[in-house]
Order: structure tokens, then sequence, then C-alpha cells
């Protein structure tokens, strides 16, 4: 297909495109003369990837160029290219201090869960970030509710992981994207259930209405 077409396609201004191309995180088409070439569903693809990074989740040019070339080329090691992958997604965290232990609470939670992690995931940082705000705000993580959290959270990547394609470009994509763009869902059905629950224990009482 010509590229207006496969900005058509994509929902995208031609000059969106264009300037994708130009950056270098949408591949060139296949040259059909000296001034034109032709498109595929490869194109399609990667621009809904880029829109899906650039737009939902919020990164900038660069940290999609980081994504998209860890896509492209994910090295021999996957593990450690899923972690670079997942430290280019929001919440940034700032750089570890020189602390013997810069991550005290991330790493109590994490034993108390009895879970394996590497110390050097970004995750791990996020997690202090998390429980360091929710702690200065007088609103602690119990260990009941963090071991709560922790099982049911899980299972959730265990049902994930069971998923992932075994082609690391692939395997990548889908790991990234995933996380990207599916636990925004899973914040949103928790708050769902929030409202489900406390509307259902009210009318119980005869004191809230169905909600509409």
């Amino acid at each position: 297909m010509r590229i207006s077409s496969l900005a058509a396609e994509a929902g995208l201004p031609l000059a969106t495109v264009k300037f994708y191309l130009r950056e270098g995180l949408l591949h060139p088409g296949l040259a059909s003369s000296a001034t034109q070439a032709s498109y595929d569903e490869s194109h399609l693809h990667r621009l809904r990837v880029i829109r899906a990074l650039t737009g939902a989740v919020g990164l900038s040019v660069q940290q999609t160029r980081t994504i998209l070339g860890l896509i492209d080329d994910p090295g021999a090691d996957l593990y450690s290219t899923l972690g670079r992958a997942v430290s280019a997604l929001p919440p940034a965290v700032r750089e570890a201090s020189g602390d013997d232990d810069p991550h005290p609470r991330a790493r109590a939670a994490l034993e108390a869960l009895g879970q394996v992690y590497d110390p050097r995931y970004a995750a791990v940082a996020q997690l202090e970030s998390a429980l360091e705000a929710a702690e200065a705000a007088g609103m602690p993580i119990s260990a009941e509710r963090l071991l709560e959290y922790g099982r049911r959270l899980h299972e959730i990547a265990a049902f994930d992981l069971e998923r992932m394609p075994r082609e690391p470009h692939a395997a990548v994509e889908y790991t990234v994207l995933g996380t990207a763009l599916y636990e925004p869902v899973i914040l949103a059905l928790r708050r769902l259930a929030h409202q489900d629950i406390a509307a259902r224990g009210l009318r119980g009482e005869g004191g809230a209405p169905e909600p509409r």
C-alpha cells in the first residue's frame, strides 16, 4: 500500500507517519520508484505499537525508540532485555544512592512474599517508591494487605507468562505492551470492584439505590 493508505489505515496523520520514518521508529517501505515506496502489514502493526506506546502509555519518542530497539534486537539474554524494557516504562524512579540497601521496604516486602527477585530490576525501585509514598502519607501497607495483594497478583503474573510467546521479539513486545496496557485495566477493575462491593453492602442495609 502507499504511505497515504498506510496512514489512513493506522488512523494517523500522514505527517506523523513521515515523522516516524525520519526518526527511525518505522522501518522503510519497499522502494517502488525513486520517490515512492510500498508498505505492508508489518508497517501497520508497527504503527499501532508506536501509537500505543506514545498515546495510551504516554512514552516520549526517545523512550519509544528504546522499547522498539529492544523488540527488534532482544539479544541472547531475554531476562535482561525484559528488565531494560520495563525500566523504560512509567513510573520513573530516581537512581539509587550509594546506600548499602537502597530499597529496604521493597526488599522486606519481597522477602515476606518469598519471591525470587533481582535487586537491579526496575520494578524493585518502583515498589520501593510506592511503599515509601504510602508510608509518608500515613497509610503504610500492612503485612496482611501485602500478602493478599502479592498472592493475587502472583496468580495474574503466572497467567500472563503462561501465554507469553516463545519467540524473543514477540516475547518482549508481549511483555512490554501487556505491562503498559493491561495494568490500567487491573487498576480500573479494582476500583469497580470497590464500587460493586460497597453498593451491594449498602443495598443489603436498604441504604442505597441500584447503581445505574
